[in-house]
This record gives C-alpha cells, structure tokens and sequence, in this order.
C-alpha cells in the first residue's frame, strides 16, 4: 500500500520527535515532585492505630524524617482517641514542615460501622492537614501497593520490605508506618513522571 508525500514527512518527524522516557521513583523519577514538595507526609488513618511517614525528598533515595504508630487503646472513647490524632499530627507537622499531605483512598468496608469509625480518623487528619495549609491527596491502596510493590493485593508485610528497602531503612517499619510511608514514596512517584492518574486532590 503506498503512501503519499504528506504521510511519508509526518512518518518522519515522529521518528526524528523526542522518546519520553518514565523514570523510577528512586532515581530522577521524582525531580519535578521534589521542586514542587520536598517533604511529604503520608498517613494511614485508623481510630485505635493511625500511621504516619515523612519523607525528602534526595538522591540516591529518599530519606526517612519521622515515621511511627498513633496508638490509642481500645478503653477509649472516640473523642479521645480523635484528639490524640489530631494532637500528634500537629506536632509533626511543626517538626518537619511537609507541604503535601497523602492519606489513603477510601476503601469498600464490609463492617458499616467500621467504615464510619475510618472515616471519623480520617477527617480529623484532614482537618489537621488542611489548618496547616497542606496540598491533601489520596491514592486508593491497590495503586500504592501496585506502584512499591508491583502487585495490587500484596501484603502488608511485603509493603513493609519494600519501603524498607527503598528508604534504605536497618528494619522493616510497623505495619501501619510502612502503609503511610508507602503512601508518601506513592506520591513521589505519580508527581514524578508522566501519568495518566494523577493522585486526586481533595
């Protein structure tokens, strides 16, 4: 089948154009999320067990600022528990100064009422987050597993192994932690190369 002259100078141009290249998150792949967020901070929210994570963005990997477990105890109250949330969130924030905040997706409960206990976390990590004047975010957890794990249903354990690895941390995070550190690096990478799904801002 023959082509004309038009088609035949077209075909040309697209091979003389540019290749876009996707870069990993740990090398240049998250230069343009480091110029717009240096700091970022993820959080796993959840009444009785509310990780965080805060991460630099550097070369030759990102380098772990706080991480830890917003422990509450099953004999108390919601309201207090909220506040404990809210309490240590603040004081993160002033310690390491993030711009963006990164709290997991809402997810499909079975439990009704736990739904409504994650969500009661959730906004009061909002909230703290947005009195700040933080950029809030959300990925849905398939995609976080997906982009450090390479695997949509992998397992907390193996999200911890590989934050490990790629924080370059001597021991595995807690669960919890290594879920919001997962969030953070998530959020480095998807602000970092070309992606057709942007993390939503909410």
């Amino acid at each position: 089948m023959g082509i004309t002259p038009q088609q035949f100078e077209q075909l040309q141009n697209r091979l003389r154009a540019p290749k876009r290249v996707v870069s990993p998150v740990l090398d240049s792949g998250y230069r343009s999320a480091a110029n717009a967020h240096a700091v970022i901070l993820g959080i796993d929210p959840s009444l009785r067990g509310t990780g965080y994570g805060v991460i630099r963005l550097a070369k030759p990997h990102p380098q772990t600022l706080a991480h830890g477990t917003i422990v509450c105890p099953a004999t108390w109250e919601h309201s207090r528990c909220l506040v404990k949330i809210a309490g240590t969130l603040r004081d993160i924030l002033k310690q390491h100064r993030p711009s963006v905040c990164v709290v997991e997706g809402l997810f499909f409960a079975q439990n009704l009422q736990t739904a409504l206990i994650m969500g009661e976390a959730r906004g009061t990590a909002m909230v703290v987050a947005a009195e700040a004047g933080l950029e809030i975010y959300e990925i849905a957890p398939r995609k976080v597993k997906q982009a450090i794990v390479g695997y949509g249903a992998a397992q907390k354990l193996a999200v911890a192994k590989m934050v490990q690895r790629l924080l370059n941390l001597p021991t595995p995070p807690a669960p919890d932690a290594a879920d919001a550190l997962a969030l953070a690096l998530a959020h480095a990478q998807e602000n970092g190369r070309y992606t057709f799904s942007a993390p939503k801002r909410i």
